[in-house]
């Protein structure tokens, strides 16, 4: 496995030690190979919940729930697909945070989507989102790409989440301290 990838892989499994937070993954074009780069790492049982590899359209909508008609009408490899992949199998593992992965890995392409395009949705309690990226190159190279980008949009959405509840917690102590004030006035 690539350093790369392997440093970041050890920095995610870090963030969700540390905050205590479970994962759970969602995977198609990457068959498996995400969640055994992070159960690589020794201890996965304390974070990881589980995973599915759901391959074929018939088994994302069966195993995670993803609506068939938005399935039929953007395709496997979509925004929409990776935010429904990745909210079910949150809901389905009962999870803190959740990552699923759909593309094109190639060589062939059947679509009119670009070779090495994938999504990578994330998911966690109060928001979802998709991103996306070209990885370009063979089917190894593909893959190993897509997890590397799916470990980074993990880290990324983690550390944004952390924050926003820092934020609201913040907030939430301030109004508190107001009206505290406001009833000793």
């Amino acid at each position: 496995m690539d350093a790369n990838i392997q440093a970041a892989a050890a920095k995610l499994v870090r963030r969700l030690k540390e905050g205590e937070y479970s994962l759970t993954l969602a995977e198609s074009c990457t068959g498996g190979l995400l969640a055994s780069t992070l159960t690589d790492i020794a201890g996965a049982s304390s974070w990881f919940k589980k995973s599915w590899i759901t391959y074929a359209n018939e088994a994302k909508i069966r195993e995670l729930g993803v609506d068939e008609e938005e399935l039929a009408s953007k395709g496997a490899v979509s925004a929409q697909v990776a935010i429904m992949m990745a909210k079910g199998a949150l809901e389905r593992a009962n999870a803190d945070f959740a990552i699923a992965v759909t593309g094109i890995a190639g060589p062939g392409n059947v679509s009119d989507k670009k070779l090495g395009l994938v999504y990578v949705g994330a998911a966690s309690g109060d928001w979802k989102t998709a991103e996306r990226t070209i990885i370009g190159g063979t089917r190894a190279e593909n893959k190993l790409g897509f997890v590397h980008f799916a470990i980074r949009v993990a880290i990324e959405n983690m550390d944004a989440a952390v924050k926003r509840k820092e934020v609201r917690a913040a907030e939430d102590e301030k109004q508190r301290e107001a009206i505290e004030a406001e009833r000793e006035a």
